[in-house]
């Protein structure tokens, strides 16, 4: 009887990612797909967690799918892309006249979406006046719109999804607890592409078929070195990164044969040196890190400034007792320990080594140099820096580079 249950869920499995194009064979993600099948007919909220890029909208819709609401709205709201100023209103309707501009009444999201799902993407970013009005509807399904006193009644299912830690935004006093509760009656963690091992070339492939096919060019080969290369990169952008990489990998070296120097090239050199720094870390670890790299090159500085003095001494002593003493074993001895020393730096730390500049100096310049990378582009430039388009916005007027 439990082999049959396997198998039911291994078939189900299947489906899901058949269905919504989920590619990909880590166990991390086929336990995800799985929970979210068996959630899905049992009206429970879910919070998804998981990196930025790595594929969380899938999940509500597994859920939508596989639930008694599939034939009624699944509507997915991005929560950081809405202005604070107007997302009550985007969630609950108003009414005309509630504020200047409202030329006419409007239905919100959770009135648009009685009887079905809504997912909340980066619910993380949603103020703390929302976050209230939003607890009221999990409750008891009640809410009022903008500018009315008219208590409504709907009937939803919300799936939500953050790449924050909650338990550490309740701590900060960014996120209600009783919200956070009533959001993650079940959690589905989704694993980040660095984690899913052969994922990372079976995605890599797909997308190159996809674009090859879709322009009508010739497809790219990778040699061994090339697959490993992938392979060991980090993606801090996940699968959204893979896929960008991937495309400009298709278009430039249409019909070649990459290596790993060819991939090197177009893997961003800032995410060799570079990890945001999420909204739930404190910004002292990257400092330390900073702090470490100067001490490590100031350390080599000081060694060779000694060397190159002993070095201008042996010089003087030759001037004084004639060219014999070059060849001596004393000298060779002195610089060879000299010499030895010298601790290398690791190579990692040497690519493009900042000066001494302040935290929000390199801040700055690594969103300036995402955004060049990017085309302006703000929602592509905020996947890339693991941060939402709300905070981009805020930086970005924060730093001048508007």
């Amino acid at each position: 009887m439990q082999v049959t249950a396997n198998n039911e869920i291994t078939e189900s499995v299947m489906r899901a990612k058949q269905r919504l194009g989920i590619v990909g064979n880590a166990p991390a993600l086929l336990e995800a797909v799985s929970r979210a099948i068996r959630v899905a007919p049992i009206d429970l909220s879910v919070l998804i967690n998981g990196e930025s890029g790595t594929g969380k909208e899938f999940f509500p819709q597994i859920i939508h799918q596989w639930s008694a609401r599939k034939h009624n709205k699944y509507i997915a709201v991005n929560c950081g892309a809405i202005p604070e100023g107007t997302i009550d209103s985007e969630l609950f309707g108003h009414e005309k006249g509630a504020f200047t501009g409202a030329i006419a009444s409007r239905k919100g999201y959770f009135e648009e979406a009685d009887g079905g799902t809504i997912f909340l993407d980066e619910v993380a970013e949603l103020p703390l006046t929302t976050q209230a009005r939003l607890l009221r509807v999990l409750e008891s399904g009640e809410f009022i719109k903008v500018g009315s006193s008219a208590v409504q009644k709907t009937n939803i299912r919300i799936v939500a999804a953050t790449n924050v830690d909650l338990v550490k935004a309740v701590e900060a006093g960014r996120f209600r607890e009783d919200l956070y509760y009533r959001l993650s009656t079940v959690q589905i963690t989704v694993p980040p592409l660095r984690s899913r091992g052969n994922d990372i070339m079976l995605l890599a492939r797909k997308f190159m078929s996809d674009f090859a096919e879709r322009y009508k060019m010739p497809p790219v080969e990778f040699d061994p070195s090339a697959v490993r290369a992938l392979s060991l990169f980090m993606w801090p952008g996940n699968v959204r990164q893979l896929k960008n990489v991937t495309e400009q990998i298709s278009l430039f070296e249409a019909g070649n044969t990459v290596d790993e120097a060819c991939i090197a090239s177009y893997l961003p050199a800032v995410s060799a040196i570079y990890t945001p720094v999420k909204a739930s870390e404190p910004s002292g670890a990257y400092s330390r890190e900073r702090e470490m790299l100067f001490n490590m090159i100031f350390r080599l500085q000081r060694e060779i400034d000694e060397l190159k003095s002993e070095i201008d001494s042996i010089g003087h002593s030759v001037d004084n007792v004639g060219a014999e003493a070059v060849t001596g074993s004393d000298t060779t001895g002195v610089i060879s320990n000299k010499l030895a020393r010298i601790q290398p730096i690791p190579p990692a730390l040497l690519i493009n080594a900042p000066d001494a500049k302040t935290l929000s100096d390199t801040e700055r310049e690594t969103i300036r140099q995402s955004l060049e990378r990017n085309g302006g582009r703000r929602k592509a430039t905020a996947s890339e820096l693991n941060i939402s388009e709300r905070t981009l916005y805020r930086k970005i007027k924060e730093y001048g580079l508007e």
